[in-house]
């Protein structure tokens, strides 16, 4: 039987601290061990909190499964931000250029709906109105539009 241990970390910089050690601990693992891993396979987040999992085998062996980090973790990551809007509707605290749009969309092409990079765009724009972040100098909502109007086509392909 294989038992689940799953917690939102720090990329990179995982502890054997809350919440961690205290659900490794009663399992029976090498806690620094598996401290070790989760920061290996997360230092590319480092900065975000990452979802991961940790599958804890009969024999006490292990394995980790990273999860990427929320979109709004993503989207302030990529604008450097500390943190969103206090007011996304009326105050901005940066802008996407459609690429950076692109690439959100790309790193969280497996966790979201979308069947098409145009669709997974949409969605990220959608996350931007919680921000308090435009697209390409745009209201994420207009953006939306221009986007279901074909004015992104040649470049959301």
């Amino acid at each position: 039987m294989v038992d689940t241990v799953e917690a939102l970390v720090d990329g990179g910089k995982a502890s054997a601290g809350p919440p961690l050690g205290p659900a490794l601990g009663p399992k029976g693992v090498k806690i620094n061990e598996v401290i070790a891993a989760i920061n290996e396979k997360t230092k590319a987040f480092a900065g975000m909190k990452v979802p991961v999992k940790i599958l804890i085998n009969e024999n006490k062996t292990f394995e980790i499964k990273v999860g990427t980090p929320p979109m709004s973790a993503l989207i302030k990551g990529e604008l450097g931000l500390e943190s969103g809007s206090s007011n996304a509707r009326t105050t901005k605290v940066g802008n996407l250029t459609v690429d950076q749009a692109k690439k959100i969309a790309d790193m969280k092409k497996f966790d979201l709906l979308g069947a098409t990079v145009k669709a997974r765009v949409l969605e990220v724009a959608g996350n931007c109105v919680c921000v308090g972040v435009t697209i390409d100098g745009k209201d994420p909502k207009v953006f939306q539009t221009d986007v279901k109007a074909g004015v992104y086509d040649t470049v959301l392909v």
